[in-house]
């Protein structure tokens, strides 16, 4: 047996007591996790691959996907692919919060096998020296007061030894930063308990007899913000959706909502959507 492939008898013992735990699918190829957790979703809540926590995983995917319409590259062996189905009791506007506490569990899980210091660039990429090595596609089905289910997808570059030429220089792996050959077993059972931690939190806040969101999630937006350097004090560039202009601005935290502030030269604006990418210094505007 191979010990490297995510298989659910060598995942099941180091993720006991978690929500997961007994819940882990695992394929060599699939077109998306996401894709497959979504058709299991809406099997109906009585079946048993529709219940919270499932967990599908993949040694490679065909049609990995991102924000938007972009595409996640996915080598056979080399990354994890995963997809986890979650059936929170919460409020579609706090939806947010869950592809935040999911980029905050990626950070915890590749410090504990790592060490690696990594950035959450809000809202769903992680970065370490400026290139990206996860990306997480949080899909949110719901109805106008409640959520039905939420499918959270991860994709973390691990064993990449190098990337297409049009990725080279913005994708990075945790082994080319390392230059360690990591195990995807434990990087990825990290990931479920340190999921598992954090999703906790978030139905503890929810659960909390505070009516006022702004003291309910403040624990949650403080660790958030703290956990990004794009949350405060970044001069970026937002991408325009839609046939909206971009614009530039300052970072000036996140609201109640988990929404990002940019401070621009028109004011202040709330990007509920579009890519944030930091503003790249001309080489001849270095500070003196």
């Amino acid at each position: 047996m191979d010990r490297d492939l995510l298989l659910p008898e060598l995942l099941a013992p180091l993720v006991r007591n978690t929500i997961f735990a007994g819940n882990i699918h695992h394929c060599l190829q699939a077109e998306s996790t996401n894709l497959l957790a979504q058709a299991a979703a809406s099997a109906g809540k009585n079946q048993e691959f529709a219940s919270e926590g499932q967990v599908f995983l993949a040694e490679e995917q065909t049609a990995g996907r991102g924000r938007g319409s972009h595409s996640w590259h996915s080598e056979r062996g080399a990354g994890i692919y995963c997809s986890v189905l979650l059936r929170p009791r919460i409020k579609p506007s706090d939806s947010l919060w869950i592809s935040l506490l999911s980029a905050v569990a990626v950070q915890d899980a590749v410090r504990e096998v790592t060490g690696l210091r990594t950035d959450i660039r809000w809202p769903n990429d992680l970065v370490v020296n400026d290139k990206k090595f996860c990306g997480i596609l949080t899909e949110l089905n719901s109805d106008s007061t409640h959520v039905n289910h939420v499918v959270v997808g991860i994709g973390i570059n691990v064993r990449h030894r190098s990337f297409p030429p049009e990725l080279a220089d913005l994708a990075t792996s945790l082994a080319l930063e390392t230059g360690k050959d990591l195990s995807r077993l434990e990087m990825t059972a990290a990931l479920l308990k340190s999921l598992d931690r954090e999703y906790r939190a978030l139905l503890h806040a929810v659960s909390s007899p505070v009516q006022s969101p702004e003291l309910r999630f403040a624990p949650i937006l403080k660790r958030v913000e703290s956990r990004s350097s794009y949350a405060q004090g970044k001069h970026v560039q937002v991408a325009g959706e839609g046939g909206e202009a971009g614009y530039v601005g300052v970072t000036d935290g996140l609201d109640a909502r988990g929404f990002l502030r940019v401070q621009t030269a028109h004011g202040l604006r709330m990007v509920i959507s579009g890519s944030v990418r930091p503003v790249q210094r001309r080489p001849d505007a270095a500070s003196h």
